[in-house]
C-alpha cells in the first residue's frame, strides 16, 4: 500500500490510485519517464514540491515497485532514481492524461513547465500525417540536458542525447523549455526568438520551421463557455 490512506475499493482504477494518486507521485513519475535523475535534479524538475513531500513520494513509489533507487558506476557513484518495468507502463497512461488536460481551456499557461513536460509533449502531440514526407533529426539542449528528436516519414522518436554521440542533426535548437512551449503552442515567431537571443539554432533554420509545426495542440473540450473556463 503505497500510504495509510485507501479507497478501500477492489477495483484496479481504485487501487492504482492508492499506488500514485497522492499529490505530486505523477509528477515525479513524469519526471522519470525519459530516463534516472537524482534527487537534486528532481527538486529542479519540480520546484513547487518540498523537500520532505519530494522524500514521501519516492519513498512511497519504491516501496510499491513503481521506482526503484540504484547508484552509478564510478567515476559518478551519485544515487538516481528511476521507474521500474512495471512503472514505465505508466507513461502511456501520462501521455494521455496530459493530452486530455491540455483540452481544458484553463489550463494555466504561465506556470513551471520542465524539461520532461516540453519534451514529453512532443511524443503526445505528435501528428504522423503532417509528417509522411519528412525525414530530420535535430537535437533540442535545455542547458545540460540534451535530446535527440528524429521524424522519419510518419514515426517520431525522441530520447536522451548519449554523450559524447556522433549523431549528426540537421540541427541544433538551444533553448528553455517555456520559450519552446511558445514556439510549438503559443504562436511565436522562430526569428523573432532568436533574434532577441532566447533560441539558438546551428544548422538548417528551415527544418527546424518545419519541425515545429508537427505537434498540433488538442482541440478543446466541447461543452466549455469563457464563463465555466474562469
Amino acid at each position: 500500500m503505497a500510504t495509510s490512506r485507501s479507497y478501500n475499493d477492489a477495483c484496479g482504477m481504485a487501487h492504482a490510485l492508492d499506488l500514485v494518486g497522492e499529490r505530486w507521485a505523477l509528477l515525479v513519475v513524469r519526471e522519470l519517464v525519459l530516463g534516472p535523475k537524482r534527487y537534486t535534479d528532481l527538486r529542479v524538475g519540480l520546484p513547487g514540491i518540498s523537500a520532505n513531500v519530494l522524500s514521501h513520494r519516492l519513498d512511497e513509489l519504491t516501496e510499491t515497485g513503481v521506482v526503484r533507487r540504484r547508484r552509478l558506476g564510478p567515476p559518478s557513484g551519485a544515487s538516481v532514481y528511476e521507474l521500474t518495468e512495471w512503472g514505465q507502463e505508466l507513461e502511456p497512461v501520462i501521455m494521455r492524461l496530459g493530452r486530455w488536460g491540455a483540452r481544458s481551456p484553463s489550463r494555466p499557461r504561465e506556470a513551471n513547465l520542465s524539461v520532461s513536460s516540453v519534451v514529453l509533449s512532443l511524443r503526445t502531440n505528435f501528428e504522423p500525417a503532417a509528417s509522411a514526407d519528412i525525414g530530420v533529426g535535430l537535437e533540442l539542449r535545455f542547458g545540460e540536458e540534451h535530446f535527440l528528436a528524429k521524424v522519419d516519414q510518419g514515426k517520431f522518436e525522441v530520447h536522451r542525447a548519449p554523450g559524447n554521440h556522433d549523431q549528426a542533426p540537421d540541427a541544433v535548437v538551444d533553448t528553455t523549455p517555456i520559450i519552446l512551449a511558445g514556439l510549438l503552442y503559443g504562436g511565436q515567431d522562430l526569428d523573432a526568438a532568436v533574434d532577441s537571443g532566447s533560441v539558438t539554432v546551428e544548422g538548417d533554420r528551415a527544418v527546424v520551421e518545419r519541425f515545429l509545426t508537427l505537434f498540433p495542440l488538442p482541440v478543446p473540450a466541447a461543452g466549455w463557455t469563457e464563463q465555466t473556463s474562469r
